[in-house]
């Protein structure tokens, strides 16, 4: 771990640099980096980041072979050239020949999401959602808290360094990326393009715990058919909205059962109801005195680590196809399913890697205890380190609330505590040596 003086070092930067840091976090919440709506905010974190003399790679999830991938999800409503992901790359200087030995430093990928779900009716928030308002030692927006206060801390985390006049003497890889919200193909991106590192550390708002565990997640669509008829008549026809419910009924019942078996689990045993169902958005009808022709809900269901994705959409299907039978018009009209997002496992982060530890060590300098663990019921990016390449997959950043919610927001003393311990984390995992 870094002694007393270097921590020292790394504070005072920190400090010196913290309203700057604020600044650059309300400018991030200030862009509605929504699904599709990502390549502003991109394009000026690239200016940011090249304004800093790192090499830039700015390119679209078009530009890499995404279908090639067994883990890539698909994009049913996204476009992938319109999905800008950035990678800043700090190169570590070779050591001049009879100069001072390299200090054994390892390569880091620092990488976080810019993507934010929809903000949803702005009259419901107490400040606006873009506003980036900061009240009592917070700051509220859409994404303040999930998780463009991260993004904020591993960018000023490294500024830190070079504050105390210290660069990491090995590579650094610090990646911005969309889709996070709806499939990890950014993510994937990055890995496909050939970026990688000893560890990884996502700075997910996890209130300065390790994610030990997170859940898989499923996107899928249900099409419905029905026959309209008018309303006075509506015993001759059928109602496509009701007979959808049907079905969400059904997938009420096999996401009990599955939580069921869920407690033989090893990481999930203990966690209630640790699979979520959610019907999230229902779209039918054409008229409030019609039955209505069509229905379709999109849903997301969890699965667990260890769960095969083929075996929870099979089970899926199977749910609904079963829930068909049982109705007379959808017994010989069956419903589709469109798998239109999430196909993201699940993973653990097993402990006593060597990352691990070392964040352990930053973690307890700059806050005084053991660095806590959590077992979360959503998914996050560390999968695709971890499960795929070989990449231990941290997931441990600042403290917020309100994800997904209205009134989300970020607690600004923890950020900068956070930035801190980020810092003392890089230094000692990737080593440093004085600028220049």
């Amino acid at each position: 771990m870094p002694d007393a003086a270097l921590l020292a070092r790394l504070s005072r930067a920190v400090d010196a640099n913290f309203e700057a840091e604020v600044g650059f976090l309300a400018d991030l919440v200030r862009f509605p980096s929504t699904r599709g709506n990502e390549a502003p905010l991109q394009d000026w974190m690239t200016r940011q980041l090249a304004a800093r003399g790192y090499d830039v790679d700015r390119y679209t999830l078009a530009d890499v072979p995404l279908a090639g991938h067994p883990k890539a999800s698909p994009m049913v409503e996204a476009d992938p050239a319109r999905s800008v992901q950035v990678v800043a790359t700090h190169r570590a200087r070779a050591v001049p020949a009879g100069g001072p030995a390299a200090p054994a430093g390892r390569s880091l990928i620092l990488q976080g999401h810019i993507d934010v779900v929809p903000a949803g009716p702005e009259a419901m928030w107490t400040y606006p959602p873009y506003s980036a308002t900061i009240r009592d030692g917070w700051m509220y927006g859409r994404g303040a808290h999930d998780m463009k206060a991260g993004v904020a801390a591993m960018v000023f985390a490294l500024d830190a360094l070079r504050g105390a006049g210290l660069e990491p003497a090995a590579d650094v890889h610090l990646q911005t990326v969309t889709e996070e919200e709806s499939t990890g193909n950014g993510a994937l991106s990055t890995l496909l393009r050939g970026y990688r590192a000893d560890a990884a550390l996502i700075p997910e708002p996890t209130g300065g715990t390790i994610t030990r565990a997170h859940t898989g997640t499923l996107w899928f669509r249900i099409a419905v058919r029905g026959v309209p008829v008018h309303v006075a008549y509506a015993q001759t026809g059928t109602n496509a909205i009701l007979s959808a419910y049907h079905l969400i009924q059904a997938l009420q019942e096999h996401t009990r059962r599955i939580n069921e078996e869920a407690r033989k689990h090893p990481w999930y045993g203990d966690v209630d109801s640790p699979l979520k169902f959610n019907p999230g958005i229902i779209r039918g009808g054409d008229w409030a005195s019609s039955t209505p022709a069509w229905c379709e809900v999109d849903c997301r269901i969890g699965l667990l680590p260890g769960t095969e994705v083929a075996e929870a959409r099979a089970a899926v299907e199977r749910c609904i196809a079963e829930a068909a039978k049982g109705d007379h018009f959808l017994a010989n009209n069956p419903p589709s399913v469109t798998w239109h997002g999430f196909l993201a496992d699940g993973y653990v982060l097993e402990p006593g890697t060597e990352a691990e530890a070392v964040l352990a060590a930053a973690h307890a300098q700059v806050f005084g205890e053991a660095m806590p663990a959590r077992i979360t019921t959503a998914v996050n990016d560390t999968r695709f380190y971890g499960l795929y390449f070989g990449i231990p997959g941290l997931c441990y950043g600042p403290r917020g609330e309100g994800a997904h919610a209205f009134d989300e927001r970020t607690e600004l003393e923890h950020l900068k505590r956070t930035t801190l311990a980020i810092a003392a984390f890089i230094a000692d995992w990737c080593g440093t040596r004085p600028i220049g």
